[in-house]
């Protein structure tokens, strides 16, 4: 059982209901602090509406949402839910001013500290409306920031973006985790690209996580994949390694399993100089899409 120095946020059992619709389905997930954590689902799995429930927005219809810090002062939970609310006839900065308002906060120097860690210092009264979709998405971020919060919550923060604009959230959100320390939960359907930032991740689908996994269990995942069986697994692992291949052993089941590109002939001959038999070799290759679809099932857009 976790305590509250191992966790940030823990949801148990939340279930969400609009009349007789079920969109969460006892969703359970833990969020380790410090983390940078994925909630990966395709559109309509569930992902907007458990962040509307963990950020306030809204209560569950059941189930317990648990908090591993003090979450109840001003700004100590910021989140972008959906849009950004921003004014269109604003500038940035003139955007942050509203926002610490809204939440009761003192004007000061620090939002000229957001506007400089979000890349948006140098645009002086430039009218937010005509910023950019990349610029709106890191100044919806900013405005998250009011209040120097413990934990952000992210909904899709790269979705539209194009190359360039996702990798200044990827760089600007790597920045907040690790020079802040701020947990950050953010959501998206692009397994691909959340797999670049996030160091823990839950795969959503029909308003349920399927599974929890770390970045090195999704590192893992993609890429050529082969199984090699053996009658000795352990001489076959030791000849693997020799030749310098990534090989582990599955617990169980004795299936030793190489990751990258290999010359078969080559380690064949080897095992077979060191009197090491091998039956049979499955090599696949396995996209990080094709990972989650497997994991969900179906045949849906990710």
């Amino acid at each position: 059982m976790s305590n509250t120095t191992d966790y940030m946020l823990k949801v148990t059992d939340v279930c969400k209901k609009y009349g007789k619709t079920e969109v969460l389905k006892q969703m359970s997930f833990e969020v380790p602090k410090g983390s940078i954590y994925g909630l990966v689902g395709r559109n309509g799995a569930g992902k907007t509406t458990i962040m509307r429930i963990i950020s306030g927005l809204q209560k569950p219809t059941s189930g317990k949402v648990e908090y591993g810090f003090d979450h109840k002062g001003y700004g100590k939970i910021g989140a972008l839910v959906e849009l950004p609310s921003i004014y269109s006839s604003k500038s940035a900065r003139e955007n942050l001013i509203f926002q610490y308002m809204n939440l009761g906060l003192k004007i000061d120097d620090s939002i000229d500290e957001i506007l400089k860690l979000i890349s948006l210092d140098k645009t002086g009264k430039k009218k937010a409306g005509r910023f950019s979709l990349g610029m709106r998405q890191r100044l919806g971020i900013g405005m998250a920031m009011a209040g120097n919060p413990d934990m952000l919550i992210l909904d899709e923060p790269i979705n539209g973006l194009d190359p360039q604009g996702i990798i200044e959230i990827r760089d600007l959100l790597q920045r907040l985790n690790r020079e802040k320390g701020i947990t950050i939960i953010i959501s998206s359907h692009i397994l691909s690209e959340l797999s670049k930032l996030a160091t823990n991740f839950a795969f959503v689908e029909d308003g349920t996580v399927v599974k929890e996994v770390t970045t090195e269990e999704v590192e893992n995942a993609g890429g050529v994949q082969s199984d090699f069986f053996s009658a000795d697994p352990q001489g076959l692992l030791r000849v693997l390694k020799e030749k310098g291949l990534e090989a582990k052993m599955e617990e169980g089941t004795g299936i030793i399993k190489v990751k990258g590109v290999f010359n078969l002939t080559d380690v064949v001959m080897e095992a077979s100089k060191q009197g090491v038999n091998i039956a049979r070799v499955n090599t696949r290759d396995t996209d990080l899409e094709t990972y989650f679809i497997n994991l969900v099932g179906g045949h849906g857009h990710v």
